[in-house]
């Protein structure tokens, strides 16, 4: 199953069935690409937890060695931002990159999540776009400039059932639909249920929390007015597009 929260034309909150490019709710239908609704992210996380150098091609084009435990770091709520959003991303800089990544959406609050019930507390994926400042990032080490700006992790459009996404998805970026990062989630260097594991022995994770889950090689700087498709096999495509003053 996989589902698209919305605001209706009457301004009401919902959340409703996605099937082939139309979202249910109750007797009514709306074509998800339509002026009649606005898309919102399919969860609300109180923090998006991500996930550093966990493919290990996208480390090696980094110049950096594979880490021994997860790379951990905090996107707050003001990150947000929705399927069809245009992002402003800060002015002055000389190369920020989009990061194409699977989302884990929590379910439930849980704190000490073993691996084999690590599947238990997840509600779906949906998709992320970690979009990433490298000018400050490599001047700070805890990433605020780099990786919190408002606006920096799109999401959406939908949240995916786990049945519906294959244990080895791709994930995919376009960027004006040039093909930039191809990756599968199979290569993920610390799976699912090793990174709930991780992170719940220090952080209780609340409904609607993200995981996202790190990036496959590719990443590459974004120009004024390029439109941006992440792409994850099993949940659909994440589209926005970004603005550079």
């Amino acid at each position: 199953m996989k589902y698209v929260r919305f605001r209706d034309p009457a301004g009401a909150v919902r959340r409703g069935e996605y099937e082939n490019g139309t979202v249910h709710f109750a007797n009514e239908s709306y074509a998800l690409e339509s002026d009649e609704i606005d898309v919102l992210p399919p969860s609300e996380p109180s923090k998006i937890v991500c996930i550093g150098k966990n493919y290990a091609d996208h480390a090696a084009e980094l110049d950096s060695e594979v880490p021994d435990r997860p790379m951990l770091f905090l996107k707050p709520p003001n990150a947000l931002a929705a399927h069809g959003d245009t992002v402003t991303l800060p002015a002055g800089k000389d190369r920020i990159d989009h990061e194409a990544e699977l989302g884990v959406v929590i379910g439930e609050q849980c704190r000490h999540v073993s691996e084999a019930d690590a599947m238990d507390v997840v509600e779906g994926f949906t998709c992320v776009d970690d979009l990433s400042n490298r000018d400050d990032q490599q001047q700070e080490q805890n990433w605020i400039r780099g990786k919190a700006f408002d606006g920096a992790a799109p999401l959406g459009p939908v949240l995916a059932t786990p049945d519906e996404v294959p244990a080895d998805a791709s994930v995919r970026t376009r960027v004006n639909g040039e093909l930039k990062q191809d990756g599968t989630r199979e290569q993920l260097i610390f799976s699912i249920p090793e990174l709930i594991a991780e992170i719940t022995t220090y952080i209780t994770l609340e409904p609607g929390d993200v995981i996202a889950t790190g990036t496959p090689k590719g990443v590459s700087a974004l120009s004024d007015g390029d439109d941006i498709e992440i792409e994850i096999e099993g949940v659909g495509t994440l589209e926005h597009s970004v603005r550079i003053p």
